[in-house]
């Protein structure tokens, strides 16, 4: 189900904003902030779990327990970063068997060499145009639910150049790739310019990142130059640790948290989002199915 609402979701005219996030937490702030879909984003998992950069250090199995510990919380269509599919084709397969197993609507493999580092970082490198080919085509073999997307990113831009990322994107997209990802433009001119190519034949994807070698434009103007989707794969967690610098910083200073309060949930509104007394009160109706049940049976 949130699979094919992705897919509708991508049809539309307007563009589908899809925020990073990186646990059940921030899935649920996502899907209560009202959008339609998010984004497991593959280095925010790095940050918040590792305490580490976005150069490889994750693994296959600890991104499936996150897409299953999201799965839990909310049905909010998912977009997940599986990088290099964690191998060769023969990897990328069981990839995509267990990420979608686990409730991912869509998965996003990358043309990079493991180990992988962040789309904006340098020293990249990339496996061949046909290793790549042969990595979409394995994909696409092995998804389950025709409905789950297969999204081809493509690092080359700061590898090779322009024209081949190009050249890479058209291959990958005759190789039966659902959505495109040519990863860090360096200009406005070459958003257009993609646009431009790839218009009316494949859908695209944006990547928003605070810093980094792309220009950050409003979902709004991406729409119109042709973009379906606008991820910001890191800007919660950029957010929440600027956040938790200045937080920790007052405590360190005034001895307790009354400068935030204002800025900050109590225990009563984080125990409303979370849902505890809708939690608490089904558990009651089973307690009272069992002292009932007790009474009878004396």
């Amino acid at each position: 189900m949130h699979a094919s609402k992705l897919r509708k979701h991508i049809d539309d005219k307007r563009i589908l904003i899809a925020p990073g996030g990186y646990d059940a937490l921030s899935a649920s702030l996502i899907e209560q902030g009202g959008f339609d879909a998010m984004y497991l984003s593959g280095a925010s998992i790095a940050y918040t779990r590792f305490g580490r950069p976005d150069i490889g250090l994750v693994s296959m199995s600890e991104v499936a327990d996150v897409i299953s510990q999201i799965r839990e919380r909310t049905d909010l269509p998912m977009i997940v970063d599986a990088d290099t599919g964690f191998g060769n084709a023969i990897n990328v397969q069981r990839t995509v068997k267990l990420f979608e197993r686990n409730g991912a609507s869509g998965i996003q493999l990358e043309d990079q060499q493991m180990p992988k580092r962040c789309g904006h970082l340098k020293g990249k490198s990339l496996v061949s145009l046909q290793e790549m080919v042969g990595k979409i085509k394995a994909a696409i073999d092995a998804r389950q639910n025709p409905d789950t997307l297969i999204i081809a990113r493509t690092d080359a831009i700061a590898v090779e150049g322009f024209a081949k990322a190009v050249e890479r994107a058209q291959a990958y997209a005759q190789a039966g790739a659902d959505m495109l990802f040519i990863e860090a433009p360096e200009s406005i001119e070459q958003m257009h310019e993609i646009n431009r190519i790839f218009k009316d034949k494949v859908p695209l994807l944006a990547n928003m990142v605070e810093g980094g070698s792309t220009p950050i434009e409003k979902a709004e103007d991406l729409e119109n130059m042709g973009y379906s989707l606008v991820i910001f794969p890191g800007a919660m967690v950029r957010a929440y640790t600027f956040m938790a610098q200045e937080f920790l910083a007052s405590i360190k200073t005034n001895g307790n948290t009354n400068m935030y309060r204002d800025r900050m949930l109590d225990l009563a509104g984080l125990n409303q989002l979370l849902g505890t007394n809708d939690i608490l009160k089904n558990g009651q109706k089973y307690q009272a199915s069992i002292e009932a049940e007790a009474i009878s049976n004396k």
